[in-house]
């Protein structure tokens, strides 16, 4: 069971995260021994805790049989590939994703030192990672721990304002859709090309052109939910070149073919596949 709640209740908040989740295992759910699942990157950092079962542990790909395990309350940063998670045993999560520019404030850490992993929370925030966790799992219902999580990261940020480089603010929203090439969006910053991808990683964890093709895996997941579509058509309206385009840098970024995908994700969240 799963409550999303698709912005924070708190205004002073909105600005940081951009949606927040809670689910608990269902009742009949049961442990699955040597599960896995890809899950594929949204181009944003996260920040979770898991209230009851086991560490998060993460696979560095496919042909990693032991994996690492990160901890109960971990962020994690900004990828341009997917990774594997095991999901062998169920477990009680709350977590929240974040918007651009909040890992400074929010973390004590800039974006793009933490893209493409997942760290501990303890080791960003001390002790108070530990003592959150505790208020989470004290919460009696879905809705009373996003409440308490959301008073949590508003007692973290204090009165830490959330300021983009303007740069990077104005490019976010013609990236996302595609409507810009980069090296036009580097011209009308006003900064030189290699300056302008500099602000833009410091401030999403991803360079601009990895942003943009993230968001238009985005974007191919949204129009692969219609089973009527075919991949040529999705590639076309996504912005591809042709199928083959879109299979290509499909695979790169999920590390399965689209077809594989399609079967896999059919009925469920569509980035997160089981393997």
């Amino acid at each position: 069971m799963q409550l999303l709640r698709e912005r924070p209740r708190l205004a002073r908040l909105r600005p940081f995260v951009q949606m927040l989740w809670a689910s608990v295992p269902e009742p009949e759910e049961a442990p699955r021994p040597g599960a896995r699942e890809h899950v594929l990157p949204t181009g944003a950092m996260h920040l979770v805790f898991r209230l009851s079962g086991p560490q998060l542990r993460i696979f560095d790909g496919l042909d990693d049989a032991a994996g690492h395990s990160v901890g109960h309350a971990l962020v994690g940063g900004a990828r341009e590939r997917f990774y594997v998670r095991d999901v062998s045993q169920p477990c009680a999560s709350v977590g929240a994703l974040l918007h651009p520019g909040v890992a400074l404030p929010l973390l004590g850490a800039p974006e793009d030192a933490l893209a493409g992993g997942h760290f501990a929370l303890d080791a960003l925030w001390g002790l108070r990672a530990g003592l959150a966790l505790e208020r989470l799992q004290e919460a009696p219902s879905l809705e009373s721990r996003l409440d308490v999580f959301e008073a949590l990261l508003l007692q973290r940020l204090g009165d830490r304002l959330h300021g983009l480089h303007p740069a990077v603010a104005q490019s976010l929203a013609p990236l996302r859709l595609g409507a810009r090439p980069v090296r036009e969006l580097a011209s009308l910053s006003g900064y030189s090309h290699k300056r302008f991808i500099a602000l833009f990683r410091g401030a999403t964890g991803l360079a601009p052109k990895t942003y943009a093709r993230v968001h238009r895996l985005g974007r191919v997941l949204g129009l692969a939910a219609d089973p009527a579509l075919g991949w040529a058509d999705i590639a076309h309206e996504a912005g591809f070149a042709d199928q083959s385009h879109l299979t290509r840098e499909f695979g790169e970024i999920a590390g399965l073919s689209p077809r594989a995908w399609r079967l896999a994700a059919a009925g469920g969240a569509p980035r997160h596949v089981p393997r």
